[in-house]
C-alpha cells in the first residue's frame, strides 16, 4: 500500500531551499500492520544505544526483527556523518532499504539527517526524516505505527538492550579490528551500551558533530543507574558507558549545559587541575561510576571513549578502587602526533601532555590497554609533520590505533584551510598508520601469553571455538569443554598462543567458567 509522504515540502518560492517538517510526525494513511521490522544502524556507540531502545519498543509489541536486507514492513535507518564515507554509506543504506522493501515505511534519523536532509530526501523522497532533536518524536511515530494506546509505557533514548540479529555498521574507519569490536555485528550481544551523555561543545576544526548533535547535555544519574539495572536484569554482564563527549558528564547540571559547555572547552591545565567534578558541585563521570558500582551488581564497566583532558586522578582512583569491576581499557583520542597540527585541529592538549597522560594511566593501572585515534592527511600536514606523528605513535607503545583519513566536512573551519592534502598522500599515510596499528595490537596481545585472563565470551567461531574479550579488550578464543554454548559466560583462560588466523588474537585453555545467573533476554 502506498504511503502519504509529506515530510519533504518544497518552498513556494522558486529556487528556494526545500523545507523539512522535522517537528511534525504525520500519521501514515491507512498503514498496514507492522509485523516485521529492520534497523540499519551506522555510526558511533551512541547511535547503537539509541537504536537498542527502538529495538526494545518493537520487540515489546511482538514485531519480528529481521536483517536489513530482508523483507520488512518498517525500516529504521540511523545515519552517521562523521566522515564523507559515513554520509555516503547512510545514503546507500536508505536506497538499499527502499529497493528491498518498496512498500515499507522507512524512517531515517541521525546525524546525517541533521546536516544534509536534502541528500537523504533525494535518496528516498518517501522516507520520513528525523534529525537528532526529533528522535523523541521518532518514538512517537513508532508508537502510532504500532497502535500503542495513549499513555502506554515508552522507553527513552538512553536504552540499553541489544539483540544479536541487528545489522550494525561500525564507525567509519580504515578497518582497525579493535575499533569495530572485531566484526562486532554479532559479538556485542553480551554487553549493554548505556548512553550517559549527548552532544559536544569542543568544536574541533574538522568535526561536524557539534552541529549534528548540539551542545553537551547529560542523562540524569538516576536514569543511568536504572538503565544499568535493566541491563543486568536482561542478562548483560558488561556495561559500556557511552556518549559523544562522555568525559564532560555532569549529571547535576540544571541549566541543560554540561561542564564542558560551561567551561567553553577548558584547556588541559584547567581541566586537569579542577578534575571531573572534584569540587563536588555536581555528579561527574567519576561520581556516576561510583554510583553504578555502589547501587548495581554489574560485573564489568568500560568507557567507550574519553577525551585526554577528562582522564583525571579522581577517575583513575575510581578505576583502581573498583575491585576489578572497572576494566583496564581506555580509548583516548589522539588525532595527531604533531603539535602544530593539534593546534590547527583545535585540540586542547599537546603531545607532551598526551604522553604524560598515557604514562600516568599506566602507573595507576598496570597492564592497562590504551587505544588511540589518529587522523591522517589533515590540512597542513606535510611529510615532516606526518613523520612526527608516526614516530610519536610508535613511541607510545599503544594497545591499538583507530585510523581515519581526514574527510572535508563543509561548514567546518578545516574545510577552508590552506594546505589540503591530496588523496594519494592520505592513502599512503593511512596504510602506514594501519601497519603501526596492526603491529601495536599484535605486540600488546603477545604480552598476555602465559597469563590467566578473565574473558567474557560472546561469539562462536566457525571452527566451534568461542571468542570473547579479556578485561584489557584483547580478543581470546577458547574451546568449550563440553562443546556447548559459552555465550555470556566469563571464563578464566590461560593464554597459550597467538591464533594463526589473527596476530592480535590469543588462544587458550579454559580453566573455569562463571555462567550467568539469568539467560540473556531475547
Amino acid at each position: 500500500m502506498a504511503w502519504e509522504s509529506d515530510n519533504f515540502r518544497p518552498s513556494p518560492a522558486a529556487g528556494a531551499t526545500p523545507g523539512y517538517d522535522l517537528a511534525v510526525n504525520p500519521r501514515p494513511v491507512a498503514p498496514p500492520a507492522v509485523r516485521r521490522a529492520a534497523i540499519a544502524n551506522l555510526g558511533c556507540k551512541v547511535n547503537q544505544a539509541e537504536m537498542d531502545t527502538v529495538e526494545r519498543l518493537l520487540r515489546a509489541r511482538g514485531v519480528e526483527l529481521v536483517d536489513a536486507h530482508e523483507a520488512a514492513d518498517l525500516v529504521v535507518v540511523n545515519t552517521c556523518t562523521v566522515t564523507s564515507i559515513a554520509d555516503r554509506k547512510s545514503r546507500q543504506a536508505v536506497r538499499r532499504a527502499r529497493r528491498t522493501n518498496p512498500d515499507a515505511q522507512i524512517l531515517v534519523t541521525g546525524c546525517s539527517v541533521a546536516i544534509d536532509p536534502d541528500a537523504l530526501a533525494a535518496a528516498d523522497p518517501a522516507a520520513r526524516l528525523y534529525d537528532n532533536e526529533s528522535k523523541g518524536r521518532l518514538l512517537d511515530e513508532l508508537a502510532s505505527l504500532l497502535e500503542l494506546a495513549d499513555g502506554a509505557p515508552m522507553p527513552t533514548l538512553s536504552g540499553v538492550e541489544h539483540a544479536p540479529d541487528r545489522s550494525f555498521e561500525p564507525e567509519a574507519n580504515e578497518g582497525s579490528a579493535e575499533g569495530a569490536f572485531a566484526d562486532a555485528t554479532d559479538i556485542d550481544r553480551t554487553r549493554a551500551f548505556v548512553k550517559i551523555q549527548d552532544g559536544c561543545s569542543f568544536h574541533c576544526t574538522y568535526c561536524i558533530i557539534p552541529r549534528a548533535r548540539g551542545s553537551e547535555r547529560s542523562i540524569a544519574a538516576d536514569e543511568v543507574v536504572s538503565e544499568v539495572r535493566r541491563a543486568i536484569s536482561a542478562g548483560h554482564r558488561e556495561a559500556v558507558l557511552t556518549g559523544i563527549n562522555a568525559g564532560a558528564y555532569d549529571g547535576g547540571a540544571e541549566d541543560g549545559a554540561d561542564r564542558g559547555a560551561r567551561d567553553g572547552g577548558a584547556a588541559v591545565g584547567d581541566t586537569a587541575r579542577r578534575g571531573a567534578g572534584g569540587t563536588g558541585e555536581s555528579p561527574s563521570l567519576a561520581g556516576l561510576v561510583r554510583r553504578i558500582l555502589a547501587e548495581t551488581q554489574v560485573e564489568r564497566i568500560r568507557l567507550s571513549s574519553i577525551e585526554p583532558q577528562h582522564v583525571t586522578d579522581e577517575l583513575l582512583d575510581v578505576w583502581t578502587g573498583s575491585g576489578g569491576r572497572c576494566l583496564p581499557h581506555f580509548h583516548i583520542p589522539l588525532q595527531s602526533g604533531d603539535d602544530t597540527i593539534l593546534r590547527r585541529m583545535g585540540r586542547r592538549y599537546d603531545t607532551a601532555f598526551y604522553a604524560e597522560l598515557v604514562a600516568r594511566v599506566r602507573r595507576a593501572i598496570p597492564g592497562v590497554a590504551v587505544h588511540a585515534d589518529v587522523i591522517v592527511g589533515f590540512p597542513g600536514e606535510d611529510d615532516a609533520a606526518w613523520d612526527r606523528t608516526a614516530a610519536f605513535l610508535r613511541s607510545l607503545d599503544l594497545a591499538g590505533v583507530h585510523v581515519f583519513r581526514y574527510s572535508m566536512r563543509p561548514g567546518t573551519p578545516a574545510a577552508r584551510m590552506i594546505g589540503q592534502v591530496d588523496a594519494r598522500t592520505k592513502k599512503r599515510r593511512s596504510a602506514e598508520a594501519l601497519a603501526i596499528a596492526a603491529d601495536a595490537r599484535a605486540r600488546f596481545a603477545a604480552r598476555h601469553l602465559g597469563r590467566e585472563l578473565r574473558v567474557l565470551f560472546e561469539h562462536p567461531l566457525p571452527d566451534g571455538r568461542w571468542l570473547g574479550h579479556a578485561e584489557s579488550h584483547v580478543l581470546v578464543a577458547a574451546a568449550s569443554p563440553d562443546g556447548g554454548s559459552l555465550e555470556n559466560a566469563i571464563g578464566l583462560v590461560r593464554a597459550e598462543g597467538v591464533d594463526a588466523a589473527a596476530s592480535d588474537r590469543l588462544v587458550g585453555s579454559l580453566l573455569s567458567i562463571s555462567r550467568p545467573q539469568e539467560p540473556l533476554a531475547e
